[in-house]
Order: structure tokens, then sequence, then C-alpha cells
């Protein structure tokens, strides 16, 4: 009996790991008295909440200088467990900050209360101490408690940590759009724990059949259309990069394409009339490098999450219907592992894209390009009014940005500059690279129309110069997760392991999307 008899992730996607028991949020004026801990919030000025028992100086002699993130759980005179949150100095003293940055910073205080409770399964905690409190405030303590307290434990005997049952947020009272600003955060954060879900499970769990599956079981659920194609249909379509990539592979590829349909003109604030947008996901299930073999390392042993791009557009369309996205969204999952064999693609082969283009293989391992072509040239037959490619594509993007922020390029400065704002909302960081031409010449091919990798520098750049060759024109940019796909500690709401980067930040997108001219 093989491995593959063996799979934990079921068809039903309610029981994917960090959705089978939802955490209950609650408003409330009071908190519940059968609560495990409550959190209070303090900063470096002002009051000390009365809750905590102590005075700041007090607090100081048990080391708390409620510095940003900072913790201390202490024992209050009723016998239950209290936590102070340090909050840092003011906003209005921090120079040059903004409201993105405000609300990050409430995030990532939130998270940490939310790791000092860990082993807790019903929690509280009073916002009264943040200033200026506003709706995406509450999004954001909401958002940095759900996301903190991810754990995937699918695969353990004996799963560690406390499952998070239940959240009551105390001291929103009087604060405009509170209730809706929670349920939001819930539907965000949910979206980036399947993300994680999948990029954490491993390859011989969450093959592209199976990922296929599961996305119609979740468009079933929330309200998006599915289509699925194996292997004999794209041939029919003429997708020779995810074909070619797939050679050396016992799995079938599939392709999948998702539809949202706003039913309404979405929430407040997105434009009556927000157009068409294509997303295009880099779904590699496994990625051995090919023929091309990456060395048996650290890093080869993430490549289970070589398919996040695909996981966080996935993931983003489980939140476009409950948050009454305006904009039209297609998606298309780009899936199949790249492994080494007698059949697999051979340095020099030559594969042709959908829209005829011949692609000369230089390195097997630069694959992610050679699939995610073929849905370029699909999502431009849809004629959409943008096209936005998230993939975990290239080592370069991580060597140059680090694991915190993504890279993001682009033929139209007004979507890049629309992603950078989506991403700045939600902390999920990216920083723009140039598009520069000059380098696109060292995609030449002496046999092909194009070879898939360029010279030694400048990988991410030309990888998206690649890309750039399937879009027609149409407005697009590009998301490189490369570094951004995992964290290899805890780090404030970034639970270790697969982060979900992409997912919250998609659908900041389309919710707030503007076509261009």
């Amino acid at each position: 009996m093989s491995v593959r008899d063996h799979k934990l992730i079921p068809s039903d996607f309610s029981a994917l790991p960090s959705q089978a028991a939802p955490a209950v949020v609650r408003l409330v004026d009071t908190f519940s008295a059968d609560l495990d801990v409550t959190g209070h919030f303090v900063g470096t000025e002002g009051d000390v909440p009365d809750a905590l028992g102590l005075d700041r100086a007090a607090l100081a002699k048990l080391g708390f200088e409620a510095k940003a993130g900072q913790t201390q759980t202490v024992l209050a005179a009723s016998g239950g467990l209290v936590v102070a949150v340090g909050l840092g100095a003011p906003a209005a003293s921090a120079e040059g900050e903004t409201a993105d940055a405000a609300h990050a910073a409430i995030r990532d205080a939130a998270a940490a209360f939310a790791r000092a409770a860990s082993a807790h399964a019903g929690i509280g905690l009073d916002l009264s101490g943040i200033p200026a409190l506003d709706a995406a405030g509450i999004d954001a303590v909401t958002e940095g408690v759900l996301l903190a307290r991810y754990r995937y434990n699918a695969l353990k005997a004996k799963p560690k940590g406390t499952a998070l049952a239940t959240l009551e947020l105390l001291g929103t009272a009087g604060v405009d759009g509170a209730d809706a600003a929670v349920r939001r955060a819930q539907i965000g954060a949910r979206a980036g724990n399947v993300t994680r879900d999948l990029c954490n499970t491993p390859p011989g769990h969450l093959t592209a059949t199976d990922i296929a599956g599961l996305a119609v079981e979740l468009g079933r659920e929330h309200g998006f259309a599915v289509e699925v194609f194996d292997k004999q249909a794209l041939i029919e379509l003429g997708c020779g990069g995810l074909l070619g990539v797939n050679a050396g592979s016992a799995e079938e590829p599939r392709m999948v394409k998702l539809r949202y349909v706003p039913t309404s003109a979405g929430q407040e604030g997105a434009p009556a009339e927000a157009g068409h947008l294509a997303l295009v996901g880099k779904g590699i299930m496994y990625d051995s490098g090919g023929i091309s073999l990456k060395p048996s390392d650290p890093m080869h042993l993430l490549m289970k999450m070589d398919m996040g791009g695909a996981a966080a557009v996935l993931g983003a369309f489980t939140a476009f219907r409950d948050l009454g996205v305006g904009t039209a969204v297609t998606g298309f999952l780009m899936c199949t592992d790249n492994m080494p064999s007698g059949t697999a693609t051979k340095l020099g082969d030559v594969l042709t894209a959908r829209n005829g283009t011949t692609v000369e293989v230089k390195n097997t391992d630069a694959e992610g390009r050679l699939v995610m072509m073929d849905a370029l040239a699909l999502a431009v037959e849809e004629k959409p009014d943008a096209i936005v490619d998230i993939a975990t594509l290239t080592g370069s993007a991580l060597m140059a940005l680090g694991q915190a922020t993504a890279a993001v390029l682009g033929n139209n400065q007004a979507i890049v500059d629309q992603l950078r704002a989506a991403a700045s909302v939600v902390d999920e960081p990216a920083w723009q690279l140039p598009l520069e031409k000059k380098y696109r010449k060292q995609l030449d091919s002496d046999i092909a129309d194009l070879g898939n990798i360029g010279g030694r520098f400048a990988g991410a750049t030309t990888a998206a110069l690649f890309l750039n060759e399937f879009v027609d024109g149409l407005p697009w940019a590009h998301l490189d997760i490369a570094g951004t796909m995992q964290s290899d500690s805890d780090d404030a709401w970034r639970s270790q392991g697969a982060t979900g980067y992409g997912a919250r930040l998609l659908t900041e997108f389309a919710q707030r999307f503007t076509p261009v001219a």
C-alpha cells in the first residue's frame, strides 16, 4: 500500500485543518466569566488598565516596558489570568507613520497576545486602550489573533497547542462598522489559513488532482464556478508548457479555471463598475528541479510550497462572494509536480505555448514560467481589464528582498500601484523591481522564439520579462513570492511554516480594483 492510500486531506473542504472548527468572535460589553485569559493594551504613556491589578511601576519590575508587541502575563486578584500587551509609543510620536503602519502595529500586538494565550481556548481582548480605535483597527486586531493562532496539525498523532474556540472583543462600542470589520477580518483570515493549509500539506497528500478536487468543493461552498482540465483537455488546448513540465511525473497535471461573477456592485467603497480581473497562480505541487535536479538541502524540503501562488489565488476566491467584491474575477491554477524520470523534459527541448510561442528549455528548474505562459495566454483570450500573476518564481527575489518582502513588477504602473496599496493595507509587503527591457535579449534562443532563462544576474527581472511576452500588452503585474511563502519561526501573525502570503493581498486588491485606461 502506497502513501497515496493514506492521504489525510479529505474531499470535504470543511475538514481542512484550519476550517474544521472556526473560532467564534463576539463584540461584548463585558467579558464572559468563563474566559480563560483576557488581554489589555498598554502604551508607553497614559493610564494602565485597572484590570491588570498592577501599576506601571509594578509592571516595570516584571520587565514589562509596554514596547510594541511585548506581553506580560499576571495572575489577577480574582484568580484569572490577565495579559498586558504593549502598544509602544503613541502613533502621533512615530515620525512618518501612516494609517496602514499603525494598523499593522495593532495587528502585530494582537498576534502577540494570541501567542501569549496560546494554551487557552477562550480568550478576550480589551480594545479600549487603543488610541483613536476605528473599524480598520478592529479588523486588524481580529486578523492578528486569528492568523497567529493558526497551526498545521493535520498529520500529528498528538497535536500541539490549543485550538482557539472563542474570541471576545471589549471596548468597541461606538465604533462605526465594528460588526462589519469583525466579519471582514474573519473572511480574510479564513482565506489566508486555507492557503496555509494547502501550502503546508506534503506533496504526497496533495497532488494536482487533489487540489482540483478541493477547488470544486470550495467553489460550491463559497460561490464561484470551477472548471477542471485534465491531461487530454490540456493537449487539446495546446498547453505545451504545463504538459512539458509534467512530462516526468507519474501524476497527471490539472489546470483549474475559477470564475467569480459579482451579484451586486460590491461593498461600500468599491467601484460601481469594477471590470474584469484575471489572476494566474503557479501550482507546482512539488519541485525537484526536474533533470536540473535541486540539491538536497532545506530549500528543497520547502518545495512542497512551490504551489503557493495557486494556493493564494484559490484562498482569495473563497473570500470574494462573502465580501461582496464588485469585480468579476477569472482565475487560472496551473498544477503539476516537476519530477526527473526517463520521460522528463530534457535541456534543449522546445515547448510550444498555448499562443504558439516556442520556448527552448535551457533549465528544467525554471519551470514555473513554463506552466504560467499557457495560463497567461489563456487569460489574454478572456480580454480582462488587467492580469495579475503570483508565483514562488525565483531565488533571486528571495536573495534581493529576503523573507519579509515580495517582489512586484509589471508593464502598467497603475496596476502595480494598486497592488502595492493592497499589500500595505494587509501588511504583506511588496517592493517594486524594474521591468528593465535591456535585459530582454538574455532570453533569446538560437532555435526558438524564447529561452526559459536569462543570464546570471537580475533573475527576478528576466523571469518577469519572460512572462511579459505572453500578456499581449494588456495591463499586467507579477508578484514573486519565493521569499515570503514561509516563515522559519513564529513572527507576529505569521505562524511558522506557510505564511499564506498573497490570499489577503489579492482579496484586498480585487475589492478595490479600478480598471485603467
